[in-house]
């Protein structure tokens, strides 16, 4: 997956910005020109997705946006997250759902009631959040079943590091507990370990189009056995400014425990997100894994997991054999059991790590055993016992690098986890003023190669409303992190974690000591 906060349009203006803002130094007598490092400079356009959050008439959603403050990024600029049905009020696209090749479930009446589509272009929803300004959290709530996909782009000082949060709560049937999931980027290729179409399982494949033409979408199933065979799955159309909300088991008969999900656009570009619902162990998003690579990190499994499934699976033609290893506080742990895993070329692997993290913070940690060899993974935790339990997903993920950011924090509800797998790390935690009011407050941490810490993360004086968490890495090595969101309804432990990848806020562009004016005649 070739994950980007910039567009094309984006890269485009940054370029062009350089070229007209930068420096440049006209040649000298000598006539050697040496080109200067990369400048990193502030993106200037942005844009993120957010699916349906829910098709339960019980469904209570709230979205929160942030956009960190950016040395160079300026305070001009606006942001705006607005359904996909207004964004193609003009005829440009149908409202906000997909007119798509593969409409499977339809009721007859212009809707899908198995999928969440709406073929209604009668009500026109105004934007549930407008950005502010850097440095400030912005709130919006939407309820019930008929809340559309949202498109959001942010321009100028609102664009660099823009991070926003779509959480639900559901209060009962299937599915029900708390869903979060960071609204993603448009992109070209996902991978989803950890899907099903088990008995009990409702998934979905969520496939937003933001863009004025329609877009080509397969998706491809891979089970314990290999490759799916399926047709149903190939030549999505999305159209534009619409969303696709698939259901998995319209694409096979098969019932399949675990499942990895390959969204592959043929044309255009989509976000898309899994929307994984049970019957009894409520249900999550579960985000896409961080591109196929040798050695994962999985960050952030709740130290009170009653059960953690790891789901793995490799592209390529060989076979890959892993060691599976638990950063927890004190160090690197081997589950017992479960010293390595085997993961077939082509199949995916499961294997259930139980009650992992034994009341101690923990990530897990995947490297080669000899040859590496490029795998995707993701986890399956589960909190609570009994008939309250409550599921959510933990994707592999990529380090947080220059800086990342967690919107919708609350008091006691959040939990910062941050794992350091290599080599001891230093980094700040900043929480940004409140929704409503309040201060931002900063703190430096240190943590030791091999350990993972659950941070008492700083909050801001005088809070009011929520706020976002915002680490920056300052020295040492990579640092990976999720954020843990809780809320216990009905003695039911809801939760969702969101991983932290670097935020891609800035772009590097090569500078020159030539004037190039000559270039633009």
């Amino acid at each position: 997956m070739n994950r980007t906060t910039l567009s094309l349009i984006a890269g485009a203006t940054a370029l062009v910005a350089v070229t007209g803002l930068a420096a440049l130094t006209a040649p000298g007598d000598s006539g050697a020109h040496t080109a200067q490092a990369a400048a990193e400079l502030p993106v200037e356009r942005t844009s993120l997705l957010c699916p349906v959050p829910s098709t339960s008439d019980l469904a209570d959603t709230s979205y929160t946006s942030y956009t960190p403050v950016t040395k160079g990024a300026g305070s001009g600029g606006k942001g705006e997250l607005r359904s996909a049905a207004e964004e193609s009020a003009d005829g440009s696209g149908d409202s906000g759902t997909s007119g798509g090749k593969k409409d499977a479930n339809k009721d007859g009446k212009g809707g899908d009631k198995k999928s969440g589509k709406s073929g209604s272009k009668d009500k026109v929803v105004k934007p549930v959040l407008t950005p502010k300004g850097p440095g400030k959290p912005v709130t919006g709530d939407s309820s019930g079943s008929d809340t559309p996909a949202f498109i959001g782009t942010a321009e100028g000082g609102f664009a660099p590091g823009w991070t926003v949060q779509e959480t639900t709560e559901v209060a009962a049937g299937t599915g029900r507990g708390l869903q979060g999931v960071n609204c993603t980027a448009p992109d070209t290729e996902f991978w989803f370990p950890g899907a099903s179409t088990d008995t009990g399982r409702t998934d979905y494949v969520h496939l937003t189009n933001p863009d004025d033409s329609a877009a080509v979408v397969d998706i491809e199933l891979y089970g314990k056995d290999g490759t799916i065979e399926s047709t149903v799955g190939e030549g999505i159309t999305v159209a534009p400014h619409s969303t696709d909300p698939v259901l998995l088991s319209t694409l096979t008969d098969e019932k399949q425990t675990n499942l990895t999900v390959h969204v592959n656009v043929r044309s255009g570009r989509v976000g898309a997100a899994v929307q994984a619902l049970d019957d009894k162990l409520g249900g999550d998003w579960l985000a896409a894994s961080t591109d196929p690579a040798g050695s994962l990190v999985l960050p952030g499994i709740p130290k009170d997991a009653t059960s953690v499934r790891l789901i793995a699976f490799t592209p390529g033609d060989a076979d890959a054999d892993l060691k599976v290893r638990l950063a927890s506080p004190s160090g690197r742990i081997t589950p017992a059991g479960n010293e390595t895993l085997h993961v077939k070329a082509g199949m995916t692997s499961a294997v259930d790590l139980g009650a992992v993290t034994r009341g101690e913070a923990g990530s897990l940690v995947l490297t080669p055993t000899d040859d590496s060899v490029p795998v995707v993974a993701a986890l399956r935790v589960v909190r609570g016992k009994g008939d309250k339990q409550e599921t959510a997903f933990i994707p592999a993920t990529g380090p947080v690098g220059t800086r990342a950011t967690a919107a919708d924090n609350s008091g006691k509800g959040s939990t910062l986890s941050v794992a350091a797998p290599t080599r001891t790390s230093r980094f700040k935690v900043t929480a940004s003023a409140g929704s409503g009011g309040g201060t931002a407050a900063s703190k430096t941490y240190t943590i030791k190669a091999g350990t993972t810490q659950d941070i008492q993360a700083p909050a801001p004086s005088g809070l009011k409303g929520t706020y976002a968490l915002t680490i920056e890495t300052l020295s040492g090595g990579p640092v990976y992190a999720a954020r843990t969101l809780a809320a216990t309804e009905e003695g039911v432990p809801g939760f969702t974690v969101q991983t932290l990848p670097d935020d891609r806020g800035t772009v590097a562009v090569p500078q020159a000591d030539q004037d190039l004016s000559v270039l633009q005649k």
